[in-house]
């Protein structure tokens, strides 16, 4: 199976099925590019919906970009207007979780104004005097490659893209969120693939009934993960202009739990030596525990359970 890898389709188009399985194709092979290939394309889709005239010629011109909307407790970016007309902006604070920074040219990132109000979302070139990159804070050894870097801006040049509050509820907000969960698919069929291929490679006599437990188990819970991701996708492209959180945030975490029972059920089946002998499976084990934490794990699923308690039909009807 092969894919147009950018641009792929913007979710609720018709085709975002096709766009999450370009999305799981890139994590299986490295969750550290998924990261940023995700965020590149997101940021495509996002330009798209709000119309602006970058969409249409930022991959001709060969730029690379990031969403930075994550909010720290401690820092945040404020933005005052430009001189001159139109909408022109300066930047001034650090950003943190901003992964790619390091080499992408171009960011999309929220910002307030000074007295609070927000957020707007921006889009920045990073290739100023005035943005100064720090990868200081990131330790983790997983997710190396995607380092989540702090972006500090003094007085530098952004352009408000849309007005107060569009980021969050346009349509694609959660149709994007619930394309991360493809990521994570693709990067956990990859541990998958990796038990599969070692049952394949032994002798029937010698495959052992945990180890093939242990597929067993780990192919229903695949399995149940990408008909929700089927379902999801199709629901997105026949409501495109509903609100999908529900869906996002059922589609994030099931793939969460599924990352986290196949991490658990292929690494008790191979053993030390699939961490220490095999370098593909050893980096998909140390970024993928990273990664599904950008889930917000029981408050996602409070968020999730205040939203069925008023749907009016059985939310669990065959």
């Amino acid at each position: 199976m092969s894919f147009q890898l950018d641009p792929l389709p913007v979710p609720g188009s018709g085709a975002t099925l096709k766009r999450w399985q370009a999305l799981a194709q890139v994590g299986q092979h490295s969750l550290s590019l998924a990261k940023l290939y995700e965020g590149h394309t997101d940021a495509l889709a996002i330009l798209a919906e709000f119309a602006e005239p970058s969409s249409a010629s930022v991959s001709a011109a060969g730029d690379s970009w990031g969403v930075w909307a994550a909010e720290s407790a401690n820092t945040r970016v404020t933005l005052t207007p430009a001189a001159g007309a139109g909408a022109f902006v300066l930047l001034n604070g650090t950003k943190c979780w901003c992964s790619g920074a390091q080499t992408l040219s171009h960011g999309l990132l929220t910002a307030w104004l000074a007295d609070g109000q927000g957020p707007y979302l921006v889009r920045v070139a990073m290739h100023q005097p005035s943005v100064e990159v720090s990868a200081l804070a990131w330790q983790a050894v997983g997710m190396v490659g995607s380092a989540s870097v702090d972006v500090t801006f003094t007085q530098a040049l952004a352009y408000r893209v849309g007005d107060k509050g569009d980021y969050l509820s346009r349509p694609g907000f959660w149709q994007g969120g619930a394309g991360v969960a493809a990521c994570w698919y693709g990067g956990t069929v990859g541990l998958a693939n990796v038990l599969r291929q070692t049952l394949i490679d032994t002798m029937p006599v010698q495959r052992g009934p945990y180890r093939l437990a242990a597929l067993g188990k780990v192919h229903v819970a695949l399995s149940g993960t990408a008909a929700l991701l089927q379902d999801a996708a199709q629901w997105i492209d026949d409501y495109p202009l509903a609100d999908a959180s529900a869906v996002a945030l059922r589609c994030r975490l099931a793939a969460e739990r599924c990352a986290e029972i196949v991490l658990d059920e292929v690494g008790r089946a191979l053993g030390a030596s699939a961490f220490c002998r095999n370098g593909y499976f050893a980096r998909m084990a140390a970024d993928l525990p990273v990664f599904i934490r950008q889930s917000h794990a029981e408050r996602d699923f409070a968020s999730l359970a205040e939203k069925v308690i008023p749907m009016e039909s059985q939310p669990w009807s065959l």
